[in-house]
């Protein structure tokens, strides 16, 4: 039975549009999917997590979400689209040094996360270009903006996650279609915390630079709400930070530093 609620019509910025959001069983995939849905969006659900897929979909409604098995990496997986959503990303351990990095852990993890944004963006363009509309939102990362925060294999891919949509957003601008980046800050997520052995504040306690606030993952569902909106007509080719101002300080430049 579906515990998901609409907002009053009137609230609703994603009326009667198709959504489809890769990683979408959980993290911040899944509280797009929960966002869009309570936005009035029909929402498709692509992960390889069928159980964690389908129990979401259940909570959504049959009539408002559905569940495809879809490994991202893989082209043939691949099936009236507004929004597509490449959120689908994996990590790795951090090794500092270079030199005891694998070429196949680099290449695994540039699959996932980069390869996978190419084949979602491809597909999606193929299915908007005929309506000549549409919205593309990659999820990227601080790491895609600045070195020295995550792995070289992980850093490398969400780099190239922005260089894509920059250059797509350049072709398919002439179909009508927007392609746009959000670049979140850590989010303490079931699986990043398992992934990391980390605590529900370890991202909150490293170079926040907002008090009081900490970065959920219903925030960054929000910004893409909003650039799968209409609401951003002329908006394309952008990388939207949701870090608290992270990617625009250097915490090692004391200026600004709080005693």
């Amino acid at each position: 039975m579906a515990t998901t609620t609409l907002l009053p019509r009137e609230a609703r910025r994603l009326e009667g549009k198709v959504a489809v959001i890769t990683g979408g069983a959980g993290g911040i995939g899944e509280s797009t999917a929960r966002l869009f849905s309570k936005h009035g969006a029909k929402v498709i659900i692509a992960d390889i997590r069928d159980d964690l897929g389908k129990s979401v979909c259940v909570d959504l409604g049959a009539e408002t979400a559905s569940f495809v098995h879809c490994d991202v990496s893989i082209e043939s997986d691949f099936g009236k689209l507004d929004i597509m959503v490449n959120n689908a990303a994996i990590g790795d351990p951090p090794k500092a040094n270079i030199l005891d990095n694998d070429k196949a852990d680099f290449e695994r993890v540039i699959g996932v996360n980069s390869t996978s944004v190419f084949l979602g963006t491809k597909h999606a363009a193929r299915a908007m270009i005929p309506s000549r509309s549409g919205s593309i939102i990659n999820v990227g990362s601080v790491s895609s903006s600045v070195g020295g925060v995550a792995s070289h294999a992980y850093t490398s891919s969400k780099h190239a996650v922005v260089g894509l949509t920059r250059n797509v957003a350049a072709e398919l601008g002439r179909y009508g279609i927007r392609i746009n980046c959000l670049s979140p800050y850590f989010i303490p997520t079931p699986l990043s915390k398992e992934f990391f052995k980390i605590d529900e504040n370890a991202g909150v306690r490293v170079y926040s630079n907002l008090d009081g606030v900490s970065l959920q993952e219903e925030d960054v569902a929000k910004a893409a709400v909003y650039l799968g909106s209409d609401e951003p007509k002329y908006i394309s080719g952008q990388n939207l930070a949701v870090d608290g101002g992270f990617t625009t300080i250097n915490p090692a430049f004391g200026l600004f530093a709080r005693a």
